[in-house]
């Protein structure tokens, strides 16, 4: 954990010497302290890297997935696709100088630690929900992880690991305390300025809370019991601001311009350069999710997916099997169609979302499902479909999306074909599956060793994978080995393949 330390540092020094980042935070660049360092200089950086980071850093994710397939034009990456992960895959999750999550949630840890001095809740509420963040893809990935000493650096420089499902239980606790923060806070203009994502609208930030605080509980789906959901649903209906809604996506944008380091995050990872370039040859469309659209009338692939640069034999809209060997002779990555459609790649000072209202419907329509919440479980579902077309800008979103949701005993659209309780939910993530493509990535991850949607998800076709499955979850970086050895070892035999999350039942 010593490098969380030296990414701090850092960090403090990048943020004051770059000329073109975003946020410049002091005004002597040789001579960075934190005491100059105020949570209204820490919320913009903290925001645009917490969003940058969910919209670009989770490939593997969309590669296992069936999103997306390596293109043509490159060979084989052997690790990745026999899922035979070693303890240097992914460790950048968990730190990596300035956008690593430990990185990330070092400023958020002091921002709220300022925010808290200073008697100023509106930035504490927001640096716990960048915590709750944060901190949920860290277990999500890695199970057990430093949190309650993670950043205690002069007491616990070796900070000891927590249990997932107690830092769940925590980050519950502390949006429960963000929720009232926000109520009780008074904005300020220098909020509204430092507030790139809602312009300091308290509402907002309380709806993004409960929503974050409902995704919580939806992981915990296969976990918790029903008197345990009770109580935190209770919490959430007594806040009274609902859930993100149709149009209300959380993103930021802390004035996204055509210029090197600046564009839209999503935008400069998978489509194009300051300069025109492309950026992205190595992520295409994958057959299977390509299939799951054409063979169910579903136009959505037209907008997260691109046609490919120059089609051959009339094939527009080319994509490739995850794992598989190809052919020299085979179409390459001009060939096929890239992972940065229309639909989600509108410009390069586009915002970036963070937390869409796509994801947010069918969260809280899988919870009607359940019980939890009230409401009519179809309408939910239906809205939250609508609300996918709606959102990629598909010509006449609404008729086109009833189109499609009225085709008759379709098993993976219309409602009535779903039998069952389970069925009726497994149907709700299959849909979602089919709407966070290329929005998140991780969350389909996530449900796919929840509920196992999609149930007929293909395997890599590597000829080095052998007898593995889907990996249950990342291996501790090899830096923790390093630095941080007996705590890790505390946790036991990790093995990718076996080892799960606590709440993968």
């Amino acid at each position: 954990m010593k490098k969380i330390i030296y990414a701090f540092t850092l960090l403090l020094v990048t943020a004051t010497g770059c000329k073109k980042s975003f946020f410049d935070i002091n005004d002597n660049p040789n001579a960075p302290t934190e005491g100059s360092i105020t949570a209204q200089l820490l919320l913009p950086s903290t925001l645009q890297r917490t969003a940058a980071r969910m919209a670009t850093s989770y490939n593997y994710a969309a590669l296992w997935m069936g999103y997306w397939a390596r293109s043509g034009t490159y060979g084989p990456s052997t690790e990745q696709e026999s899922y035979a992960i070693t303890t240097t895959f992914g460790s950048t999750q968990w730190t990596n100088t300035n956008t690593g999550w430990y990185d990330i949630l070092a400023d958020a840890d002091l921002m709220d630690k300022k925010a808290t001095a200073a008697g100023q809740p509106f930035y504490s509420g927001a640096a716990k929900v960048v915590k709750a963040i944060g901190f949920m893809y860290l277990v999500d990935q890695f199970g057990n992880v430093p949190y309650s000493k993670a950043f205690d650096f002069q007491n616990n420089i070796l900070p000891a690991y927590d249990k997932g499902e107690d830092i769940y239980a925590n980050l519950l606790l502390k949006l429960d305390e963000a929720a009232k923060q926000f109520a009780g806070a008074t904005v300020t203009a220098e909020m509204q300025t430092a507030d790139i994502m809602f312009k300091g609208d308290l509402t907002k930030w309380r709806k993004l809370v409960n929503s974050q605080r409902l995704k919580l509980l939806i992981h915990q789906s296969e976990y918790l019991t029903a008197s345990a959901v009770a109580t935190e649903i209770a919490k959430i209906t007594a806040d009274g601001s609902g859930y993100i809604t149709a149009g209300g996506t959380a993103s930021v944008n802390p004035g996204y311009a055509v210029v090197a380091n600046q564009q839209n995050p999503f935008w400069a990872a998978y489509k194009r350069t300051e300069l025109g370039a492309i950026v992205d040859d190595y992520n295409r469309a994958n057959n299977f999710i390509l299939g799951k659209f054409r063979n169910n009338n579903d136009i959505r692939y037209q907008y997260v997916f691109s046609p490919a640069g120059t089609p051959l034999n009339g094939n527009t809209y080319y994509g490739y099997n995850y794992g598989e060997t190809i052919p020299n002779s085979d179409p390459k990555a001009i060939n096929s169609s890239d992972v940065a459609g229309p639909g989600l790649a509108k410009s390069a000072t586009q915002d970036q979302w963070l937390f869409t209202s796509v994801e947010s419907l069918f969260l809280q329509a899988e919870a009607i499902q359940r019980g939890w919440i009230s409401g009519t479980a179809e309408s939910a579902y239906r809205s939250a479909v609508q609300e996918s077309f709606t959102w990629l800008g598909v010509t006449n979103a609404t008729a086109t999306a009833t189109a499609y949701l009225d085709q008759a005993s379709n098993p993976i659209v219309t409602w009535a074909a779903a039998t069952t309780p389970d069925a009726k939910i497994k149907l709700i993530d299959m849909q979602k599956y089919l709407a966070l493509i290329g929005i998140n990535n991780f969350e389909a991850y996530v449900d796919y060793r929840r509920l196992g949607v999609p149930t007929d998800l293909p395997l890599s076709l590597s000829p080095s994978r052998g007898s593995n499955i889907i990996p249950s979850r990342l291996l501790y970086p090899q830096s923790e080995y390093n630095t941080n050895g007996a705590n890790v070892a505390a946790q036991g035999t990790i093995n990718a393949q076996t080892s799960k999350i606590f709440w993968d039942k």
